[in-house]
């Protein structure tokens, strides 16, 4: 607070110099005639250096506004130009004018900073570029709970919030606690009575974001500093005050340490050049209990923070990468090589994912400018930790799809139900590019889980679970006559087994066929592909040809049953 005070006391002190003459003179008569008398302006320099003081403090505290000099600007040039324009003649009048010019100079300068900085923010986000991202695990299952049904769900649960009616649920986001995916929500007030009153929050909810049958858990930990508090205890502007001079972009997010403790962290950058453009080079942390804060570099973030890098700042950069690879004028008429970044984003318009390790990304996919055009340029991964992207250009020799075609797509295949697609991601399923997007229904509960190829839209299969669906793409896949490879090199094989146990499901107009051969293997297969599938038996002889693909369950291409002579 001190330093907003010194900072406002001084502002005002230099655009009260700036905007009320030290000499000024008033017409007055005096024995008739008309003469010039001077006027003490120093009373109107105290009372406007008091006021503008005061209007200081007030934008600056409730705005959150940077306390960098160079964000006086507006009001500087207003100041300048009143006091060129009230000054007395003479030297005085001469030097205002000088510095109202100079002032409307650098007005021009930060105004026309997106003309000219263009190519700079290009370089600030260039992108390493490779073809396609390496093919998923199919024994993991993807973190594809969409956020709208999580969100559902922990309303519900709401009733185990003491105190329900002060609170309302927070944003969700996605993060790795303890090795696993969760959505975390942060228990936030209902308004500025309910602060007054509630003081502090009482929690957050977590929920897992790979398991739709997990329920919301409610965990207690008060915190006072938060987004929904007020005046000082805002958390956002907790940080500016212990942070004066940085250059914030994004909302503050709760992320979640091993332990269950929150903290709420915000990135920090700078500007690419006249107070335009953003380039990420950390975070500040909140202890939201005690409100300690720290200042951590974008190489020194804590492990348990897996979104150092805001999604705002992400899908700024997105922008940045896809409009002005030729220039600014370009991104307006010519529109060489320029690609738009999706919407279709479940934070900020990028939608969080986890690689086999657990590291988080951004996911954007990239269209083309032109209308009615739903083919993919390219997609982009942002390591959520550093801010390092690589955009995956696909295989050029076919058209992919981008997550519009794919929601389209959802659209009319329940066209009935009237149900659609949320948080469409590209993944490599099986050697094949594919969009993994959950199916809602009207009131956001989750339906199932759909899959379709991003080059070949006509392969497509959907089922209740992630993996069941991964089952029923990988037989439509061989039915389509693609190659399917694992996460590993798929080579055919061939075996003579024995069925020690079968299980038959239904998916579809099609059954699945599941089989524990008597050395321990699982093999599955689809009637769709291998009709005399459903006459399998315990002790049948089947002569199979499959995938070595490292599965739990193999992939069957071909089979006979010679204990019935097929």
């Amino acid at each position: 607070m001190l330093n907003l005070l010194l900072f406002s006391v001084i502002a005002g002190l230099v655009l009260a110099l700036l905007a009320v003459p030290f000499r000024a003179t008033k017409n007055v008569k005096k024995d008739g005639h008309k003469t010039e008398e001077p006027v003490n302006t120093v009373p109107l320099l105290i009372g406007s250096a008091v006021t503008f003081a005061i209007i200081t403090f007030a934008v600056y505290y409730f705005m959150n506004l940077d306390r960098n000099w160079t964000s006086l600007w507006p009001a500087v040039v207003i100041a300048a130009v009143i006091g060129a324009a009230t000054a007395a003649r003479g030297m005085e009048r001469k030097t205002r004018t000088i510095l109202s010019l100079a002032a409307l100079l650098f007005a021009a300068y930060i105004l026309a900073a997106p003309l000219f900085n263009a190519d700079e923010k290009y370089k600030a986000v260039e992108m390493e570029e490779q073809v396609e991202i390496s093919a998923f695990d199919e024994t993991k299952t993807p973190a594809s709970v969409p956020p709208k049904f999580a969100r559902n769900k922990m309303k519900k649960a709401f009733g185990q919030v003491p105190n329900t009616s002060y609170y309302e649920l927070g944003q969700l986001q996605i993060q790795k606690v303890e090795g696993e995916f969760v959505y975390i929500a942060p228990v936030e007030f209902a308004g500025f009575f309910k602060w007054i009153n509630g003081d502090t929050t009482p929690g957050y909810f977590t929920m897992s974001a790979t398991d739709s049958a997990d329920n919301p858990k409610f965990v207690k930990s008060e915190m006072a500093y938060t987004p929904s508090s007020y005046f000082h205890k805002n958390v956002e502007r907790h940080m500016r005050m212990a942070e004066p001079g940085l250059i914030f972009y994004g909302d503050a997010q709760l992320e979640i340490d091993d332990e269950g403790k929150p903290h709420y962290i915000r990135s920090y950058g700078k500007f690419i050049s006249a107070r335009n453009g953003f380039d990420v080079k950390g975070i500040v942390s909140v202890d939201p209990a005690i409100g300690k804060t720290q200042r951590y570099a974008i190489g020194d973030v804590p492990e348990f923070i897996d979104g150092a890098v805001s999604p705002e700042a992400v899908s700024l950069a997105n922008s940045y990468f896809g409009k002005y690879v030729h220039g600014f004028w370009n991104s307006l008429f010519g529109k060489k090589d320029v690609k738009l970044p999706s919407d279709e984003g479940t934070e900020a318009n990028v939608s969080p994912v986890f690689d086999e390790t657990g590291q988080m990304y951004y996911f954007t996919d990239f269209t083309s400018p032109k209308e009615e055009v739903d083919s993919m340029l390219g997609y982009a991964l942002t390591d959520a930790r550093t801010g390092e992207a690589t955009y995956y250009t696909g295989n050029l020799e076919e058209s992919y799809m981008d997550s519009q075609g794919a929601l389209q797509i959802i659209e009319k295949k329940f066209i009935e139900k009237k149900w659609s697609g949320e948080m469409p991601v590209l993944y490599n399923f099986y050697g094949e590019a594919s969009w993994l997007t959950p199916v809602l229904d009207q009131n956001g509960f989750l339906q199932n889980y759909f899959i379709v190829s991003a080059a070949n839209p006509e392969i497509s299969a959907f089922a209740g679970t992630p993996n069941e669906a991964l089952k029923l793409y990988k037989t439509a896949l061989q039915r389509g006559g693609s190659t399917v490879d694992g996460s590993s090199e798929a080579e055919e094989a061939q075996a003579t087994i024995t069925v020690q146990r079968v299980y038959k499901e239904r998916a579809g107009d099609f059954t699945l066929v599941s089989v524990l051969a008597e050395d321990g293997r699982s093999f599955l297969a689809s009637t769709e592909t291998v009709p005399l599938a459903v006459y399998i038996q315990e002790g049948d002889s089947l002569d199979v040809t499959y995938l070595e693909t490292g599965e739990l369950f193999l992939p069957v291409k071909e089979m006979t049953n010679t204990t019935i002579g097929q």
